[in-house]
């Protein structure tokens, strides 16, 4: 299993696009910290690019390099080696490589500009979008054995994500506007990591008077040690859940 993760790691990091990937973080993330005369409006700006590009190139990477792989997945796959640890090892060998090239990336310049709390939390968010939505990847790969279907469902992903999901919840809030869904927004934002990543972040901004109402409900519970344990939980079995099941699907597909 470690020679496994090594020599995906490995591969990935001699990825072109995965340099391009870097340098582009780090182009980003020095000339908005630049730009910015005051560094934590530079994070908040820094921000948008986290929840929109990783997540982005996350999913798609992972996407087409599981496919790619194909002919290498079936030669481990006749060794005798237990096929979760090859699925594991791909996914492991994935999620470490992409967060590499984020921390480089993002990481480097929000810790010289931007050592803090909010910082701290900010590159958090980062990696576990990163890990989350390579996650998401795998199960979408796994399940559909067509390459142009597979990385189609994935933009489809990111694209509810991103945008669709938040758009549905506005149509929610002016449908029931006359019911009390302040504090129903807590679990529904549970429901999106990209949405309670942006969520911790600003809070630990301290600008959740910007979001009404809302915002002080979502202060009020996301605020407090418990609930930022449920949130970073919350975090983790989104990145947990969908490598189960593609691991049991894996385990069960005819290559």
């Amino acid at each position: 299993m470690k020679k496994i993760i090594k020599y995906v790691f490995i591969d990935i990091l001699r990825n072109k696009i995965v340099l391009a990937y870097t340098i582009l973080l780090l182009l980003l993330s020095l000339s908005i910290f630049n730009l910015e005369d005051n560094s934590a409006k530079g994070l908040l700006s820094l921000l948008n690019i986290v929840l929109i590009i990783v997540p982005l190139v996350s999913i798609l990477f992972a996407s087409i390099y599981v496919y790619n792989s194909a002919e290498f997945l079936e030669l481990l796959v006749s060794q005798p080696l237990k096929r979760n640890s090859i699925w594991l090892s791909i996914f492991i060998g994935l999620a470490c490589s992409l967060t590499l090239a984020f921390f480089v990336g993002v990481g480097i310049p929000v810790l010289l500009y931007e050592l803090s709390a909010t910082g701290i939390t900010m590159l958090l968010v980062g990696v576990l979008l990163t890990v989350i939505f390579v996650a998401i990847a795998m199960l979408a790969t796994v399940n559909t054995r067509d390459k142009a279907k597979g990385i189609g469902v994935a933009v489809l992903l990111w694209l509810y994500f991103s945008i669709l999901f938040d758009g549905l919840v506005l149509f929610l809030l002016f449908q029931f506007a006359d019911y009390p869904l302040e504090k129903a927004m807590i679990g529904i934002s549970a429901l999106n990591p990209i949405d309670l990543s942006r969520i911790l972040v600003l809070l630990k901004m301290d600008v959740s008077a910007l979001m009404g109402y809302t915002g002080a409900v979502f202060k009020d519970f996301f605020g407090t040690t418990v609930g930022l344990v449920i949130a970073i939980l919350v975090l983790l079995f989104w990145s947990i859940i969908p490598v189960w099941f593609s691991v049991r699907k894996f385990n069960r597909k005819d290559l």
